[in-house]
């Protein structure tokens, strides 16, 4: 049986970066059914998870093709590059260097780009609004499906994975229906903090297992690797605050 231990760090991290992809997603595809109706985003919404199905069916299998030791280390440079971009962004918003996201006013914005442009009759497909739904579907889809994959292809632990992805997409998609508006109070700032702490833990980790290191405790090294990214992240964070204020008052 699988121990929580080992199966856990993937499926946290799946859950939370999926959990980021699914509620921009889901501002963009309820600003489309509120706007341009809801058959046109739904008919968007379908077409994009249809072709990433077609995706994973396609290309999932080739991963197998692929030695491993150059797959963990080359699933290990993209996880640290995508986890410090998230990171990095997490840190300067946390500082105050940039504005924090705000899905309310994501909403808003893109409901109000909707309602520049004419709109057809809702017996009828609109283009724009299917076009807009299945992009947003497919791209951040295709993140969650990246996350998925790197997460936990290269230690068996793509069903952890996948189940941490699940949860997230199930999760918000009720929430979606329940309030049918955008989770404008989930903290976002403070998951994409914890997303890009972990995904940069597992990027380590895996550039290590790629290059032959021996990590001691195994995947529980992941667990120390988040730890110390942590300390160092909080570290940045009031570094960054305080440059910040000494740059306010020298002004």
């Amino acid at each position: 049986m699988m121990l929580w231990t080992h199966a856990g760090p993937s499926v946290l991290a799946a859950f939370l970066a999926s959990l980021v992809e699914f509620v921009e997603a889901l501002t963009i595809v309820l600003a489309v059914g509120t706007v341009r109706g809801w058959r046109s985003a739904l008919t968007g919404v379908a077409g994009g998870v249809v072709l990433l199905a077609v995706m994973i069916i396609v290309f999932g299998p080739l991963l197998g093709q692929i030695p491993i030791k150059l797959l963990q280390l080359f699933v290990g440079v993209l996880l640290l590059l995508f986890g410090m971009r998230w990171l990095r962004k997490a840190i300067l918003r946390a500082a105050g260097v940039i504005k924090l996201h705000d899905e309310q006013a994501a909403f808003d914005a893109e409901t109000a780009q909707l309602r520049a442009t004419s709109v057809k009759a809702a017996s009828s497909l609109d283009p724009l609004a299917v076009a807009t739904a299945f992009k947003a579907v497919l791209l951040e889809g295709i993140e969650v499906v990246f996350i998925v994959i790197a997460v936990g292809a290269t230690a068996n632990m793509l069903v952890p994975a996948s189940v941490g992805a699940a949860l997230a997409g199930v999760l918000v998609i009720a929430l979606g229906v329940a309030l049918q508006k955008p989770l404008a109070r989930i903290p976002e700032n403070a998951l994409k903090f914890s997303v890009g702490v972990l995904i940069s833990a597992f990027g380590i980790f895996w550039v290590g297992e790629g290059l032959g290191l021996i990590w001691p405790g195994e995947d529980l090294a992941i667990l120390a690797l988040a730890a110390a990214l942590l300390i160092a992240a909080l570290a940045s964070v009031k570094l960054a605050r305080n440059r910040l204020q000494s740059m306010d008052d020298a002004s």
